[in-house]
């Protein structure tokens, strides 16, 4: 997913969408859905924008997409007690296991025809950077139960 693309689905996936987060930022919803609008020319988004409509939501796909397009992982560092209890650890252990699912699965995919395309390959490493991403936010919140 482009960090374009990111923006838009965060801006469409909040409840309500832009007609709900655009006054919340200081937007009417026609200039907030142009700024999510990947094919308009006109009225992109900025940095400032991004960071609010990812805080806003609490949907930090924008960052892990600009993260991802650049080789990075994005890791989200835990926070407090809570974060690392037993509940905690399992839920990104469940989650490690379906990123792996997809993973396997965008191989198969791939795989199917006899060949593999460079967006397949596109694909199965995004696949493959969301799996390592679970993996190392399972690693965390284990170190945050070490004693």
């Amino acid at each position: 997913m482009t960090p374009e693309d990111a923006f838009y689905a965060v801006v469409h996936d909040y409840p309500g969408g832009a007609e709900a987060l655009a006054p919340r930022m200081g937007y009417s919803a026609a200039v907030l859905r142009n700024k999510a609008d990947p094919k308009k020319d006109s009225n992109k988004p900025l940095l400032r924008d991004a960071d609010a409509v990812s805080g806003l939501t609490g949907d930090y796909r924008i960052l892990q997409a600009l993260a991802h397009k650049h080789g990075f992982l994005l890791v989200k560092a835990p926070h407090g007690a809570m974060e690392s209890c037993d509940m905690a650890v399992l839920e990104e252990v469940v989650g490690l296991s379906v990123a792996n699912g997809q993973y396997m699965v965008t191989i198969q995919t791939a795989l199917a025809d006899g060949k593999v395309d460079r967006m397949e390959l596109a694909k199965i490493n995004e696949a493959k950077r969301m799996l390592q991403t679970k993996a190392e936010s399972l690693s965390l919140r284990i170190e945050g139960m070490a004693e």
